[in-house]
């Protein structure tokens, strides 16, 4: 059998990989499986601003209501909109027509379950068996077609939501947003404004072609200059399906998922509300962020790199804040996704409550200089049992120590081995970075 769900639903480039045929066929597979769990079952659809979105959509709604489900549709929203609508409306599943932060020509679906989390792994695997085996799917005709209708409005009862998780106003602060010409470019406006900043937008004049083009969290340069340019106190900017945030102190500096995962971090244990004190993080996370909590009292979890493993170990923990170092980042008191609007607010509402500047919070975190190096290799899956590249990956941890750090891994969607190495001395981790790397290539490539 094929495999089409990846590790964040399916994704692909439009109108190729990810063909409206697909989409309807999926779509069919997907509402017949919830045809059979409950009587006329109710999806709903967000999108974000890609050109592909509306094709997209409109291949979903065909393939739903074909097997006789009814479909809602959101418009343009984020990620963890349709995930808290999902989970807070009588829906029995969601979709976010989206590729986050991916160029505009990709597009992907990511489907999310009535509790307003990723399907269930068994799920997936029932549908994709429907997909492959071809199965003969009813079509009801009659009244049994499914409906389709527009509200807009849900979107404001999400935003309603997220302002009763702060309990400061944002009166006198001067912030900006980048809003990646995405899922968030009036939402995120709307909701600091409505919380008392003063807000100053840029990226949100969305064409369907300029989502994510050199902006929003994976392009933060242009942000940090529009702060300092302008006198503001901070700055935010998002992804184009605002589940990831990167925010700028005044000075322009950037501040990734480290550091909001500290700050939060200790602001939360100060007050009761970090279950056993744990931080849940992946093996990225700078070797700074480990002697930050080490100093604060925080006991950190590595997962492997991706939001769904540090869910996972969220949930089986019973963990409050986890995240990544990309800045996916899970408050899950509050949300079942990372959601780049609730960590705004919820850094913003933490730097408020402890009388701190975003320069001066970040001094919880001192970051170790950083080198990745990728290389290509034939077959990835290899180097784990090559002796040559395990010797020198030891021999760099003898010499770092205590005081460094290095991180071999397979990437998880290119024949990539990607090297990390951390130290304090920036030119030698270069160094042994290059010579980690010579080895692999030797070896494998």
């Amino acid at each position: 059998m094929g495999k089409l769900f990846g590790t964040d639903g399916i994704r692909g480039k439009a109108n190729d990989l990810l063909s409206p045929e697909l989409v309807y066929k999926i779509a069919r597979c997907a509402g017949y499986y919830f045809t059979e769990k409950e009587s006329n079952p109710k999806i709903l659809i967000g999108k974000d601003t890609r050109i592909s979105g509306d094709m997209i959509e409109a291949a979903l709604v065909l393939g739903f209501t074909s097997v006789g489900v009814d479909v809602v549709k959101l418009g343009v929203v984020t990620t963890p909109a349709v995930a808290y609508l999902t989970k807070n409306t009588d829906a029995a599943a969601g979709v976010m027509i989206s590729a986050s932060h991916n160029p505009m020509e990709d597009n992907g679906i990511k489907f999310f379950s009535k509790e307003g989390f990723k399907l269930p792994d068994e799920v997936e695997e029932e549908i994709e068996e429907l997909y492959f085996s071809n199965t003969n799917l009813p079509y009801p005709t009659g009244a049994g077609v499914g409906r389709v209708w527009d509200d807009l409005t849900l979107k404001n009862r999400y935003l309603e939501y997220l302002k009763t998780t702060v309990k400061n106003s944002f009166q006198g602060i001067k912030l900006a947003l980048d809003c990646a010409n995405g899922g968030a470019y009036y939402l995120a406006p709307e909701l600091f404004a409505s919380l008392g900043a003063e807000v100053q937008a840029i990226n949100n004049h969305p064409d369907g072609t300029n989502i994510n083009l050199n902006c929003g969290s994976t392009h933060p340069e242009k942000l940090a200059e529009f702060v300092k340019e302008n006198g503001l106190d901070l700055g935010f900017a998002f992804d184009g399906d605002a589940d990831r945030l990167i925010a700028v102190d005044k000075y322009g500096e950037i501040i990734d998922g480290d550091y909001i995962l500290a700050i939060c971090g200790k602001y939360l244990k100060e007050i009761g509300r970090l279950p056993q004190d744990v931080v849940v993080g992946t093996v990225m996370a700078n070797l700074g962020f480990d002697l930050a909590c080490q100093r604060e009292g925080l006991k950190p979890i590595k997962t492997k790199v991706g939001d769904r493993y540090v869910l996972e170990e969220m949930l089986k923990g019973g963990y409050a804040l986890g995240g990544e170092q990309s800045g996916h980042i899970i408050f899950l008191e509050y949300s079942t996704t990372g959601d780049g609007l609730l960590t705004a607010i919820q850094l913003l509402d933490t730097l408020i409550s402890t009388k701190q500047t975003l320069d001066q919070a970040k001094g919880i975190l001192q970051k170790l200089p950083q080198v990745l190096v990728n290389v290509k290799v034939q077959d990835k899956e290899k180097y784990s049992s090559n002796g040559e590249i395990a010797k020198a990956i030891s021999e760099v941890e003898e010499i770092l120590g205590s005081e460094g750090r290095v991180l071999v891994r397979p990437s998880g969607t290119e024949n990539l081995i990607r090297v990390m190495i951390e130290g304090k001395d920036l030119e030698e981790i270069k160094n042994y970075a290059q010579k980690i790397a010579g080895v692999i290539e030797k070896e494998l490539a």
